[in-house]
């Protein structure tokens, strides 16, 4: 893609993504979220404000960071590949934060559904993960609903082509697990967070229509 495809998101337009999406992932009721840095850090810290309830404690966010890297052939327990190769830079210390995933709804940020292949190592890892602690509790959350951990998604846009990986169908087809704040075309997306001159970044989300929207 050429520079004159280049899309420039501005702060005040993510932050607005976020308000809108929050009433619809309300009926989620995300106990956790969980932010794939460094993209879904900012997302997932915006929409918890829009997610607090009055006299209900404020959602817990957690940091995971993966790396993607092209034609790299890692192996191990700490990879997988789906067209490319995604490494884990930093996980979730259960022991040490204190969490327990099972019977909670776990909602996963991040700011674009590009390839999938991020969210798919994501939500897959973070299954075996609560299935792990089921089994550890020596519950079975097949046979007991209150034991089961229900994943959602969201993220700020979803571009719509082709993906290297995959998510559940029933997750995708759920409007109330999957959350995509904006469908868009295969374009090249500048968020601001990765700007060095933001005041030019913003100018030109200005000029593109990229800050701030009408409902």
């Amino acid at each position: 893609m050429s520079e004159a495809d280049k899309q420039y998101i501005s702060y005040n337009n993510v932050h607005q993504l976020c308000q809108v999406s929050a009433a619809r992932i309300k009926q989620f009721k995300p106990d956790i979220i969980i932010a794939i840095g460094g993209g879904g850090f900012i997302p997932a810290r915006i929409l918890r404000t829009f997610l607090k309830e009055p006299g209900i404690p404020t959602i817990r966010i957690f940091a995971i960071i993966l790396s993607l890297y092209e034609d790299l052939n890692t192996v191990g327990s700490e990879a997988e590949s789906v067209g490319v190769t995604v490494q884990r830079t930093q996980w979730i210390d259960y022991n040490q934060c204190k969490l327990d995933l099972v019977g909670k709804n776990v909602l996963i940020v991040d700011e674009v559904d590009d390839t999938r292949t991020t969210l798919h190592y994501a939500l897959h890892e973070l299954e075996k993960d609560a299935a792990e602690q089921a089994a550890a509790k020596g519950v079975d959350p097949k046979k007991d609903e209150k034991y089961k951990t229900n994943f959602g998604i969201f993220v700020l846009h979803n571009k719509l082509k082709p993906k290297k990986a995959d998510l559940p169908a029933d997750m995708l087809a759920d409007e109330n697990r999957y959350f995509a704040a904006r469908h868009v075309p295969d374009q090249w997306l500048a968020y601001p967070w990765e700007s060095v001159d933001i005041v030019y970044h913003t100018k030109r989300a200005i000029e593109q229509g990229n800050d701030v929207f009408m409902e």
